[in-house]
């Protein structure tokens, strides 16, 4: 027999046993809170192989090889340092300075390079390097009498930009973005400058620069005013007189690819500093403008980075060209450093025949950079 059922009675069963939902846009944020972290080292080879395949081509493989394995040091040599063993400690290891083996041995087989207008060289700065395809490591550095260092250990293709530079007896040098204190030291070793200004806007990078200066210079240097550090805004000094430079190192800040790659700590891929990454190229540009206007007319001024990017290098150069022409009345000519990189294509890998300027690419048997550099002369 038939039961009837009144709807209202239905109902409440219904509704008793209906079990609600919640719709995911109520628990989006919590979701957000717990995705999976990507690793800024991870982030950035991603970054890289879609740039750094499409602008390298076939060369791109061996440069992420050499660049996701240990780099290569050189070991720059302190005169100041009373330690007269130091070059005979380094020979026994099996280093050679690249810089005087260039002056010696390829100066006889290219008679191009005998123009010392084509690659101009220093002869005071000595750089030690373990030979192509040794990956030997350098022992840490060790103390003369002095409490001074004997070397100080560096990429040895961060000096191309102080050879470049071309430092003559009685030059004032402006090093613009100074930290950690590198090419500073290695601008010291010339023994030639008049006067050196080292500047870095990071606090911290001017306190490393400090600390460098004291562990590798005498007392006597520093208190003289030879040498003079600050830390303030590179982009400043197109504020201040033109003019006042015989020479000007732009070591600009930039994605530091191989750091980017290997290091969690201060990487600028971390998803908080995307606006400052995005932003790099136009800070290159204004810190390269300021150096350009500290520079007298008939100075150099060298620009250089450690990424391999077009967007950070080049076209940061011919940018910067451009503006100081037709904004600032500054006429800036780009010199050809190619005799200048040939002789130390021995111990360096150049990228071939970039747009403007010369770069360095990491390789297994070279495993330096990468290090950008472009010269700059201002004409007027």
């Amino acid at each position: 027999m038939a039961v009837s059922v009144s709807p209202r009675f239905l109902f409440k069963r219904i509704k008793h046993s209906v079990c609600f939902i919640q719709r995911r846009n109520r628990v989006k944020t919590k979701w957000a809170g717990t995705r999976p972290k990507v690793a800024s080292s991870d982030l950035a080879l991603h970054h890289f192989d879609m740039t750094y395949s499409l602008q390298l081509g076939d060369l791109w493989p061996s440069v992420r090889v050499g660049m996701l394995s240990e780099k290569k040091y050189g070991a720059l040599v302190n005169s100041f340092s009373c330690d007269s063993d130091v070059i005979s400690a380094l020979q026994t290891q099996g280093c050679r300075d690249f810089i005087s083996t260039a002056l010696t041995e390829h100066l006889s087989t290219d008679p191009e390079l005998h123009n010392p207008t084509a690659a101009p060289i220093t002869s005071h700065i000595q750089c030690f390097t373990f030979p192509r395809g040794d990956i030997s490591r350098f022992r840490p550095a060790r103390s003369d009498s002095n409490g001074l260092l004997n070397y100080y250990l560096l990429d040895a293709a961060s000096v191309l930009p102080v050879l470049a530079l071309d430092v003559q007896p009685g030059h004032s040098v402006l090093d613009l973005c100074a930290g950690p204190g590198g090419k500073t030291l290695a601008l010291l070793q010339t023994h030639d400058l008049r006067f050196l200004w080292a500047n870095d806007l990071s606090g911290s990078r001017t306190a490393r620069l400090r600390r460098t200066l004291q562990s590798y210079l005498p007392t006597e240097l520093l208190m003289e005013g030879k040498v003079h550090v600050t830390s303030v805004d590179g982009r400043q000094w197109r504020d201040k007189d033109e003019s006042t430079f015989d020479r000007v190192l732009v070591d600009v800040p930039c994605t530091t690819d191989r750091h980017s790659l290997m290091e969690e700590e201060n990487n600028i891929f971390k998803r908080s500093r995307t606006r400052e990454r995005q932003m790099l190229p136009l800070l290159q540009m204004e810190l390269l403008l300021a150096g350009i206007q500290a520079v007298r007319p008939g100075g150099d001024v060298v620009y250089s980075t450690c990424s391999l990017s077009q967007l950070q290098n080049e076209c940061v150069v011919q940018r910067a060209v451009t503006v100081a022409q037709q904004e600032m009345g500054i006429r800036v000519e780009v010199q050809n450093l190619s005799s200048f990189t040939r002789l130390f294509s021995h111990t360096f890998h150049f990228a071939p025949q970039p747009a403007v300027g010369e770069l360095v690419l990491p390789h297994l048997c070279a495993n330096f950079g990468p290090i950008y550099l472009c010269k700059l002369r201002r004409m007027s």
